[in-house]
């Protein structure tokens, strides 16, 4: 069963915007064949791995967002249609998330008929997804020194806190964003050494890779207790040094 055909408007710039979206769809699905194809029958050394595949779709469907945000420039009835669209189909977000309450009233509360004061009859709620970008900072440590007039040679200090790299400058949080960041995320240090760069901060990749080579062995009782449970049979271990510090380096991950 055919579907009927769509009727076309009359307006010149609704044409134009529906010609463009069209196009824009037809480069969208062109490349996304492109892509399958030499996914699918091209040679080995061609052949795109899934995740040069998911980029290239990702390029493809930019290309229709940009045709769509270009055709709704000149069509106001296309906006209001997509723009609808958009608010049926963008879900609720997450409860656990943190809520911040912006209240954006009006700017007088007298009625602009009467001059009476006007009264509250209901609101219009909506959420929007925000990103704080992430926050680097410097945690100063300070240690008083005490002394006791009485007795010249007696000075009393606190401990310094321990470090997982000693003499070293992260804390365990940032040890821990590295490795996911690494491991994770797929990032390599190259380009995590250029986002710390774009802050200020000088960290060379052979910086970030001590700190994940250390951080792994410091994780090493961690990983042995992991693999008797993947097989079924969890063995315990008389490790309190090194299991005491692998889980401060794990607090750093989860919290």
């Amino acid at each position: 069963m055919t579907s009927p055909a769509p009727t076309l408007p009359d307006d010149p710039g609704e044409l134009k915007a529906l010609l463009m979206e069209e196009r824009a769809e037809s480069e969208r699905l062109r490349q996304i064949i492109m892509a399958l194809q030499r996914h699918r029958f091209g040679r080995r050394a061609e052949s795109l791995p899934e995740d040069q595949l998911l980029l290239g779709l990702e390029e493809a469907e930019q290309v229709e967002a940009a045709g769509h945000a270009e055709a709704e420039e000149t069509a106001p009835i296309e906006r209001a249609a997509r723009t609808a669209k958009r608010r049926a189909n963008r879900g609720s977000l997450p409860s656990h998330l943190p809520r911040v309450e912006t209240l954006v009233d009006v700017e007088s509360r007298t009625c602009p008929c009467c001059a009476g004061m006007l009264h509250r009859i209901g609101e219009d709620v909506a959420e929007r997804l925000d990103i704080v970008p992430a926050q680097v900072r410097v945690i100063v440590i300070r240690r008083p020194k005490y002394a006791c007039r009485s007795c010249e040679d007696v000075v009393v200090q606190a401990s310094a806190p321990a470090r997982l790299i000693e003499g070293g400058l992260p804390t365990d949080r940032a040890v821990a964003q590295v490795l996911v960041a690494k491991y994770a995320d797929h990032l390599p240090l190259y380009r995590q050494a250029q986002i710390y760069a774009r802050q200020g901060i000088a960290l060379d990749r052979s910086t970030l890779a001590d700190w994940v080579g250390r951080a792994a062995f410091l994780l090493r009782p961690v990983h042995e207790l992991d693999l008797p449970r993947k097989s079924g049979e969890l063995s315990m271990k008389d490790e309190d040094s090194d299991a005491s510090t692998a889980e401060t380096l794990y607090a750093g991950v989860s919290g």
